[in-house]
């Protein structure tokens, strides 16, 4: 999974970076000082790989990772080449989500791109310039496919569904699920627009404000409304690159004094998962307990085919134990004695939480 992080200049989205991968991505009162994109691995935190682990004896413990892409800021004209242009909006057509950074805190000693702080013209400032970019490569795309459609009823068909997105774009909504029959939403995700994408609304706030109503923060989440394909989080970005120079029971101590049940690490993460929809499964044994992530509604086979190709090739079944079952029992063996390890087929659809041994054959 790969989120890129975006925003106007000096939002904090070279801090949150930071504070993410423990990275130092360079970082300065001005804008553009991240002129290319840095990019790191981080692990998505869960708190039932210690708790397997202990119960098999794994020596060893592998989250499933988060790749996030610190994009430079956008400013309005990107889109046309203005600041650091379209270079920047390419990277950003990469990734699986779109964490967008924006500022909701006062300071009058970081300065602002536009001179003022107000979240709803940044958060339209950038989406401006990210329906603009995708107009653009759909305009070329639409007038090659005028051609083709003469000849070929597939593409006259595709011609209608870019006709439709086009109109769409011009009038500044992200296209949804709901606007498309289920082929042209294929096609559509083909496209790889930015616009498509799921959408998180990071709101960067001071410390003070992480505990309290922020008029800023309302502003988004009423701006966002229900729409299913974006969401608003609340982090600061500053308090969070110091929780991620602290060591676990440091952390934890910050944490409690801040009033804070997670990091905004494990916020993010968790958002990002629900945005997408995604769940994870685990494998345990002496040697390694891991988690491997897919999209929810996958098949046994399929999530076999996640940790290598010959396993969803030769499945064969899975032998499944849900998590809260196997805590419940205290060991494998004793869950087998329960009757509660389950045997699926190719039909099984996998659920968050699954400890899982695939049988296959090749």
């Amino acid at each position: 999974m790969k989120i890129g992080i975006v925003g106007l200049p000096n939002v904090g989205k070279s801090t949150l970076f930071n504070a993410i991968t423990k990275a130092k991505a360079e970082m300065a009162n001005y804008p553009f000082c991240t002129i290319e994109p840095n990019i790191g691995v981080v692990t998505v935190p869960d708190a039932r790989l210690p708790v397997v682990a202990d119960i098999y004896q794994s020596k060893k413990i592998i989250p499933t990772t988060i790749e996030f892409v610190d994009i430079a800021g956008l400013v309005k004209g990107a889109s046309k080449g203005e600041g650091l242009g379209n270079k920047f909006l390419g990277n950003i057509r990469e990734v699986d989500a779109i964490a967008h950074v924006i500022r909701c805190f006062d300071d009058e000693n970081v300065v602002h791109v536009s001179g003022k702080i107000d979240p709803i013209d940044d958060m339209e400032t950038v989406n401006t310039e990210l329906f603009l970019s995708d107009l653009e490569m759909l305009e070329r795309r639409v007038e090659r496919t005028k051609k083709l459609a003469k000849h070929d009823p597939i593409e006259k068909e595709n011609l209608s569904t870019l006709e439709k997105l086009k109109v769409l774009l011009e009038d500044e909504q992200h296209p949804q699920k709901s606007d498309f029959s289920k082929e042209q939403w294929h096609y559509v995700k083909s496209l790889n627009l930015i616009t498509v994408k799921p959408i998180l609304y990071v709101a960067n706030v001071s410390e003070d404000d992480l505990n309290q109503e922020n008029v800023y923060v309302q502003q988004l989440i009423e701006k966002v409304g229900e729409n299913t394909d974006q969401r608003v989080i609340t982090i600061s970005a500053e308090i969070e690159e110091e929780i991620s120079e602290l060591d676990p029971e440091e952390k934890e101590a910050f944490l409690l004094e801040l009033g804070l049940e997670h990091s905004g690490m494990e916020t993010v993460a968790r958002a990002a998962y629900d945005l997408l929809g995604l769940i994870s499964y685990l494998t345990v044994g002496p040697k390694e307990c891991r988690a491997w992530t897919v999209k929810e509604g996958t098949k046994a086979p399929g999530a076999a085919g996640k940790i290598h190709s010959d396993m969803e090739r030769g499945f064969i079944r899975a032998e499944v134990i849900g998590y809260e079952e196997l805590i419940a029992a205290g060991s494998e063996q004793k869950a087998k004695e329960l009757g509660i390890v389950r045997i699926e087929g190719k039909d099984y659809v996998m659920q968050d939480g699954d400890v899982t041994y695939f049988r296959f054959n090749v």
